[in-house]
Order: structure tokens, then C-alpha cells, then sequence
């Protein structure tokens, strides 16, 4: 008599550190899992698209020791978990565990792993971003020990020229290129001590995605916007120019900041800007709203309990916690 019995998947290994290499695999567990998130959901027309290639390299080596990977006996990747860190500010995305894998540990298994490195490597804040309306995965964080914050607003704003072209770190020469890096880690660690985005600043200029926009009163950096134009989907046409951190020490300069931002989209052929508002911020959100902002999206921030991020005490910190 035949019998039948339930399938399970093959074992885990790793973490491993993800390479180049790895990135087609990363894109199918990345694409399937998140439309199955959706399905989910309620969301059953709703395919997710691979990411660019070089979105990929980007979070991989932005991540570095952090780019963690899992394989199953084959040697295929069913999980991953992108852990970054910028000073003690630390934070994970994209994670995502393959389907047949998913009730069975190994989503556990990642996130504690991130969290284990993150607390070797000095974080004082550890965070993530999950969609507002899964209340499976606000559940899962919430029993790893993520408390639920405010929500991020992803907030558009056409893009237009200003008066004057902005200031971008780009065009400056090696040297004063390296001093305004140093400069804007120095008014990041102003507002936010241990905070530090030169490493995400750096990389972006490495690998041609973006640049970061300078305001200057004088000779004094009032702040700055890093932002990537880079299609984040494979196969896309450049629509959108996305903020990834913002830092203006004067929140009344914020405007000006925003204006300069959208100088840049518009001479680097890019329709609009893609500002990730953290609710804490409301009086910028409600400048952002007034000069023609649209919001397209929300996402609730979660932070781990003892693991907080802080609000500057003066000025303004915006950290995108996704790529």
C-alpha cells in the first residue's frame, strides 16, 4: 500500500557572504517571496520585478560583512539578509527567505544573524522597515523583539530647475571632494553622534548611481542630500531620483534643500524625486506636501527594543532603511 508523507525542504547552510555572483539567484528569492508577501495580501495581479544589477552591488557592498546568504545541499540561495550599517546607525533590507522555506525557522534564523552582527560591529540603533498592512510580518519582527514605530511616508515631488544649478559632490576635484565627504560626516555626528554616511557616499560616486547635493551657506555645510538616479528595476527607464539620506542642520533650510534636490533630477533627466519621509519629521512633511508633494507609499518603521534610533535635538536626519 502506498503511503504518502509530507514534503519538506532540503537543509540549511550558512551565512555566507553574498557575492556578485549570486545576484540572479538573489533576484528570483527576492521576486518570488515578496509576490507571494503580496498574494497574500490580497494583492493577486501584483508580480514584483528583479532588481537592477547594479542596485545589487550596491546593497552588497554597501553591506560587506554584512551581505549575508543561505544555501540549501544543492548549492541553490534560499535566504538572504542585507545587514547595513552607517556609524552605529544599523539596519536590514532587502531579507527575504525562498517560499517553500518560509514557517520552518529560516526567517528567524536571518534575522537574528543580522542582529548578532550588527551588535558585534557597535550598533547602538538596529532597524528595519516592513509594509504596514502585513500583520504577519509586524508579528514575526515584533516576537524577535522589533518594537513598531511611525511610518515613512514615500513622498514624490516633480522635479524642476532652481536658480542657481545645485552643488553637487560629483563635480568637485579629488581633494575637495574628499573634504566635503569629511564635512558632511562631521555635521551627520553634529546632530547625530556615532551617525556616519561617507562609506554610502562614496560608493554611490564609485559606482555612478547618484550623487549627493551640497548646501552651503558660505563657506559652512548646511546640509546635504545623498540620492540615487539609477533605475531601481531591472530593465527601467530612469524615472525617479531617490533620497536615500538627508541631513540639513537648519530644519527652516529644509525647503532650500529640497529645491536644490529637485535641480538635480531635472538636469540628470529625471521626471521626479522620491523622499522617504520619517513621521517624526511633520513639520517637514507638511513643506514637502505644500510645495506639490504626493504620497505613494507607507512603510512602518521597527526598531529593536534597547535598540532605538534617536531624534536629532536640533536640525533634521532623514535615513532611508531601504535601497
Amino acid at each position: 500500500m502506498a503511503t504518502s508523507r509530507s514534503w519538506r525542504p532540503h537543509p540549511i547552510e550558512g551565512p555566507f557572504r553574498a557575492q556578485l555572483d549570486d545576484v540572479g539567484d538573489l533576484n528570483h528569492v527576492f521576486s518570488d517571496s515578496f509576490t507571494e508577501r503580496y498574494r497574500r495580501d490580497g494583492m493577486v495581479g501584483v508580480r514584483v520585478p528583479f532588481l537592477n544589477v547594479a542596485i545589487w552591488r550596491y546593497a552588497i557592498e554597501d553591506a560587506d560583512g554584512g551581505a549575508m546568504l543561505w544555501r540549501d545541499d544543492r548549492g541553490h540561495v534560499v535566504a538572504f539578509n542585507m545587514v547595513h550599517r552607517s556609524g552605529t546607525e544599523g539596519w536590514m533590507g532587502p531579507l527575504a527567505v525562498r517560499t517553500e522555506h518560509q514557517g520552518l525557522g529560516t526567517g528567524k534564523e536571518i534575522v537574528a544573524r543580522g542582529i548578532e552582527w550588527l551588535k558585534a560591529q557597535g550598533a547602538t540603533v538596529i532597524g528595519l522597515e516592513t509594509m504596514p498592512r502585513t500583520m504577519d510580518n509586524i508579528g514575526f519582527y515584533s516576537k524577535l523583539g522589533f518594537l513598531p514605530g511611525r511610518l515613512t511616508l514615500t513622498t514624490t515631488l516633480d522635479s524642476g530647475y532652481a536658480e542657481m544649478p545645485s552643488k553637487l559632490l560629483g563635480r568637485l576635484s579629488p581633494q575637495a571632494r574628499d573634504d566635503a565627504i569629511a564635512e558632511c560626516r562631521d555635521l551627520a555626528q553634529r546632530l547625530l553622534p556615532g551617525y556616519d554616511y561617507s562609506r554610502e557616499m562614496s560608493l554611490t560616486q564609485e559606482l555612478s548611481l547618484g550623487d549627493t547635493v551640497l548646501l552651503y551657506d558660505g563657506d559652512h555645510l548646511a546640509g546635504f542630500a545623498l540620492a540615487h538616479a539609477a533605475p531601481l528595476v531591472e530593465g527601467r527607464t530612469r524615472e525617479e531620483l531617490r533620497v536615500l539620506k538627508l541631513v540639513v542642520e537648519d530644519p527652516s533650510r529644509f525647503v532650500d534643500l529640497v529645491r536644490a534636490v529637485a535641480d538635480f533630477a531635472r538636469r540628470s533627466g529625471t521626471r521626479r524625486v522620491s523622499f522617504r519621509m520619517q513621521g517624526e519629521f511633520l513639520p517637514a512633511y507638511q513643506r514637502l506636501i505644500s510645495l506639490g508633494g504626493h504620497v505613494r507609499w507607507t512603510d512602518l518603521r521597527m526598531s529593536l527594543a534597547d535598540y532605538e534610533e534617536r531624534r536629532p535635538a536640533h536640525g533634521l536626519v532623514l535615513s532611508n532603511w531601504e535601497i
